[in-house]
């Protein structure tokens, strides 16, 4: 039949929404949503008539037509409808995955945000006095109890509470910072570019891997803001190297009357010693070593949500709170009642690995990870079929999100390797991973030496996990 008459063939807009296959759809989602799903596959099926592509030729020459077409404009409706955001099984290895979402929330911190979301809140609203009050009121005092600062606020992440605290305290001066303290975190964002978007002028003193009192004390002029302490809590530099303690930056800063800031990135509220993980730097230990105002992130190491999060002095704070810019970089509701949550849960610290996801995740002890591999080992590989060997083997977890890089946890993973097939082994594994992510919950894993390997360290749910591999396997 020539292209033409086919073309004739096709039913018109209103007739595909007045079939019956369709009401439901329209019911759920609204006749415009549908009559424009409509509109694109009929175009899309003339205009490949019109191409001569024979696919669609026979598509549309099909005795079953017109079931084809509703299908069709049904799955482009649950598509474009479907939620973009998906839970993921996160076997990467990487605990705190920056690509992944960061820390999983604690229920109580999820309630608190459905709660605040479903409705009306006092936001900004003093309920005892009934009239306008702050949002940082919801926060401040358990901060300064956690921390023992004089005062709080909080932006929207760490980025811009450093942004927020240089544009305020050091528009148009210079800020004296060491050249090994320069980072560039996630998303090539970059210490001297926050400092120009911040419209400070950057004076580097020392060299990448040696900085000494003395060049604090010569970079120091008329111009000079502030002082600037940066942990380099995403790498780590070895060997011949000297910096400046906190105590000593503290008391040159009160000698020149200057303020004192150290961006100590991923932040954490307690120290993870007492839970057998490394020393990292806490916002108590930089406050008591004399610093004027400490920003961290919300959504590392303090396992809440993206927050950037500033304590200290309160002259310092209340000039930042009065920066037009805060507006701009302020939290809202949902966000506000969950770290609220989150900040309750440190007023508890021995009972914290057991209610906080993120510091379960990191103190998981290895015996567990590994006694939940041999209960997945079997069903595992039955599940994934004869196309792939499935072992266990020992490997390293990492925290992640720029915090403490060098430590690793020993962890279990699952070590899936393809039997070599005609397309090569690692257009097998490359397959294999994709299978894995196309799954209703994606599992997300890591590939090394020619193997799928699947962490096991934060695996929680081993029920539906091992449901998923099954729904994995190939057609036989």
């Amino acid at each position: 039949m020539p292209a033409n008459k086919r073309l004739r063939t096709l039913p018109s807009v209103d007739r595909v929404l007045n079939a019956p296959e369709l009401a439901g759809l329209i019911e759920r989602y609204g006749v415009q949503a549908c009559k424009l799903a409509a509109q694109d596959e009929l175009a899309r099926l003339r205009e490949a008539l019109r191409d001569g592509d024979g696919d669609a030729e026979a598509r549309v020459s099909a005795a079953d037509f017109q079931d084809g077409l509703y299908a069709a404009v049904q799955h482009r409706i649950a598509a474009e409808f479907s939620a973009l955001l998906k839970p993921v099984f996160n076997l990467s290895g990487t605990v705190v995955h920056t690509n992944l979402g960061r820390s999983a929330l604690p229920a109580e911190a999820v309630e608190a945000m459905a709660t605040a979301a479903a409705g009306a809140c006092n936001l900004e609203y003093d309920l005892e006095a009934g009239h306008r009050g702050d949002r940082d009121h919801h926060l401040e005092a358990t901060l300064c109890e956690l921390t023992g600062a004089e005062a709080a606020t909080v932006v929207n992440n760490n980025a811009a509470a450093v942004l927020l605290v240089l544009n305020t305290l050091a528009a148009g001066r210079e800020v004296v910072i060491s050249r090994g303290e320069l980072v560039e975190i996630g998303g090539s964002f970059r210490m001297p570019e926050i400092m120009q978007s911040a419209n400070c002028i950057l004076r580097e003193t020392g060299t990448t891997n040696r900085t000494h009192l003395r060049d604090y004390e010569n970079a120091i002029n008329e111009r000079t803001a502030l002082l600037m302490k940066v942990h380099t809590s995403n790498y780590e530099v070895r060997g011949f190297t000297n910096s400046v303690s906190g105590q000593e930056l503290s008391q040159l800063a009160r000698e020149k009357g200057l303020p004192y800031v150290h961006d100590l990135g991923s932040g954490t509220l307690v120290d993870l010693v007492r839970y057998g993980l490394p020393h990292e730097p806490t916002v108590n230990e930089a406050l008591a070593e004399g610093v004027d105002l400490v920003t961290f992130s919300g959504d590392k190491l303090l396992g809440g949500p993206q927050a950037g999060i500033i304590v200290g002095e309160r002259d310092l704070v209340d000039r930042v709170r009065r920066n037009p810019l805060k507006r701009a970089l302020r939290v809202d509701k949902i966000t506000i009642a969950a770290l609220r949550e989150v900040l309750n849960l440190y007023k508890d610290p021995q009972r914290l690995p057991a209610r906080l996801p993120m510091l379960a995740d990191l103190t998981r002890s290895a015996a567990e990870i590994l006694a939940l591999g041999e209960r997945l080992l079997k069903p595992a590989s039955e599940a994934l079929g004869p196309g792939v060997e499935v072992a266990l083997t020992e490997c390293k977890s990492q925290i992640g999100s720029g915090a403490l890089p060098l430590e690793r946890l020993e962890s279990t993973a699952l070590q899936i390797t393809p039997i070599a097939s005609n397309g090569g082994k690692d257009a097998a594994l490359q397959q294999l991973a994709g299978r894995l992510r196309e799954l209703p919950r994606p599992v997300i894993g890591r590939i090394r030496d020619g193997s799928l390997l699947l962490d096991l360290r934060c695996l929680r749910d081993e029920e539906r996990f091992l449901a998923q591999l099954r729904e994995s396997a190939p057609p036989d």
